[in-house]
């Protein structure tokens, strides 16, 4: 009977060291796989979070976001985000909930003669309709080149399969043109600023 008895409780010892080995093996797994392993940076991986100093990787390029404006029209905000690239070149991220989170990469237009506020605007090939306009005040915090805050004035088109055109006059400046192109959500990741939550 003891020797029966005896068999039980190893038998018994040994279930609970393999459940208990097969739980930690899948908890590092998991852990790896979210990339939250001891000492590595933890990605803080919505875009509605970024600020001025942050990184943010965009289809696998870094970009170091210089300064944020932050925008609202009748009810309506939204965030649009200067970035900077290793390179030297520069552009914009939009981001909004309109309801649904929508992120926007915004490339310069510098050499664009364009007339913002008509119907329909042809650049590069693709004819744009028009889409919405209106003035926003705004609150710029990092390296904007912008007051701290005041109004900026909008004209946003759009071209079949998504492709946008706007028009930005931030206080008297003259227009701005940029092309933008709708990212999806797994082509975002955003790493904070060392020190950051």
């Amino acid at each position: 009977m003891d020797g029966w008895v005896a068999y039980l409780v190893s038998t018994v010892v040994c279930l609970a060291v393999v459940v208990a080995v097969v739980v930690v093996v899948l908890v590092v797994r998991r852990t790896r796989a979210s990339g939250r392993g001891v000492g590595a940076e933890v990605p803080r991986s919505d875009p509605r979070r970024l600020r001025p100093g942050d990184t943010v990787e965009i289809r696998g390029l870094s970009h170091r976001v210089r300064g944020s404006i932050r925008l609202v029209d009748e009810g309506w905000s939204w965030a649009e985000h200067l970035l900077d690239d290793p390179e030297g070149g520069s552009c914009r991220l939009s981001v909004q909930d309109r309801p649904e989170l929508e992120v926007v990469l915004w490339a310069p237009e510098p050499g664009a003669r364009l007339t913002a506020g008509a119907p329909v605007v042809d650049f590069a090939g693709r004819s744009y309709t028009w889409e919405e306009s209106g003035q926003a005040r705004y609150t710029a915090t990092g390296a904007t080149h912008l007051d701290p805050t005041g109004t900026m004035r909008y004209h946003d088109y759009r071209a079949p399969g998504g492709t946008r055109l706007s028009f930005e006059a931030y206080g008297e400046a003259g227009w701005s043109v940029a092309r933008g192109e709708v990212l999806r959500p797994d082509e975002v990741t955003v790493h904070p600023e060392a020190g950051e939550d």
